[in-house]
């Protein structure tokens, strides 16, 4: 190994989203950890420049790829974990369906038993509550019958930092976990569901019911909604090296393995118009952040967007776009947008 590629590797090293896991019990080789993605791609649609911009993204599970891609943005999807990428790659090319991760894994254990405890909770009460569009209804069925009592202690026994989530966390992550995390997630559902119409809701459907609303999952196409099977995928190259697919979409995607940092430092200086990163500060020193914002500044042309999730609380800024996100689970959305490039990161081999 060269002096310049340990210096890169052991510069990576500083996100814990390295090593591909959530939990402490899980295996140490990477495995899938989001079978689908809890971002909603409206904010980044709204922000944007418009369509044929050059824009960047975590691959993920490859929704907010396809999503910017069949809007017709010109998308690379960035991945350190290569059984995630996998997947993405697989969802995005060849229509494979979406499987549980290891995030879709913990929820379900979380509705099981919310659902033997509470009678509000169980998947027939809450399809009820789900196919509501009057925002001020949902707000008041949420108050009068699912936020009761039991609820409460049962998110308190589950969430709080002695709870079972704080426990089986990794110590990177539990962090990042507001520490009444009970009493914030309520509160950021309650703001979701009195401002989103659940009925049109397939983030709402996903989180409490761990399924597509009706008529929500497209079948027989890929994830840009294009017939399969498409046609066969080109491989090139991108800035910093790695394979890339283009798809088969009104826009392109390229998938890129390796991580988004390195990648935006390696990039030519304004090279992106658009860069949204979900999560990517959410385990990571302050170093690392450091060395992220220099990246972007870099990376993203001035007067470009920058649009940043966390699962945070939000500090004196605020939350941003977090009420827009029909996720509803954001604690920070924030779009920003770079004035001044930085000092030209140095380009590595």
């Amino acid at each position: 190994m060269t002096a310049r590629t340990a210096a890169r590797t052991a510069a990576g090293a500083g996100t814990p989203w390295a090593e591909g896991r959530l939990l402490t019990v899980q295996p140490r080789q990477p495995r899938v950890l989001f079978g689908r993605m809890y971002e909603d791609p409206a904010v980044e649609l709204a922000a944007f420049p418009p369509p044929a911009a050059r824009v960047l993204c975590i691959a993920s599970a490859g929704d907010t790829a396809a999503a910017l891609a069949a809007a017709g943005y010109d998308v690379t999807a960035v991945d350190l974990n290569p059984a995630q990428l996998d997947y993405a790659r697989g969802r995005l090319q060849a229509g494979a369906p979406a499987v549980p991760g290891s995030a879709e894994r913990l929820l379900a254990t979380g509705r099981a038993a919310a659902g033997a405890l509470l009678p509000a909770w169980r998947p027939s009460a809450l399809e009820r509550f789900l196919r509501l569009d009057d925002p001020a209804e949902q707000a008041r069925q949420w108050r009068r019958t699912l936020d009761g009592p039991g609820l409460r202690l049962f998110l308190a026994a589950s969430l709080r930092p002695a709870g079972a989530l704080a426990v089986g966390l990794r110590p990177p992550f539990r962090g990042v976990v507001p520490a009444r995390f009970d009493a914030v997630l309520r509160a950021r559902l309650a703001r979701g569901f009195a401002r989103h119409p659940n009925a049109a809701n397939p983030w709402a459907w996903r989180l409490l019911l761990g399924h597509e609303m009706p008529g929500g999952e497209p079948r027989g196409r890929d994830l840009t909604g294009r017939d399969l099977p498409g046609r066969d995928l080109p491989e090139g190259d991108l800035p910093g090296g790695g394979a890339a697919t283009a798809g088969p979409t009104q826009g392109t995607i390229r998938l890129l393995a390796g991580d988004v940092v390195d990648h935006l430092e390696r990039s030519p200086a304004g090279h992106y118009d658009a860069v949204t990163l979900s999560n990517v500060l959410d385990g990571p020193g302050p170093a690392f952040a450091r060395r992220l914002r220099t990246a972007v500044r870099h990376a993203v042309r001035p007067g470009g967007v920058v649009v940043l999730r966390s699962i945070r609380e939000p500090g004196p800024a605020g939350p941003g776009a977090a009420a827009e996100d029909r996720s509803l689970l954001w604690g920070v959305v924030r779009v920003v947008r770079p004035r001044t490039p930085a000092r030209p990161a140095s380009r590595r081999a």
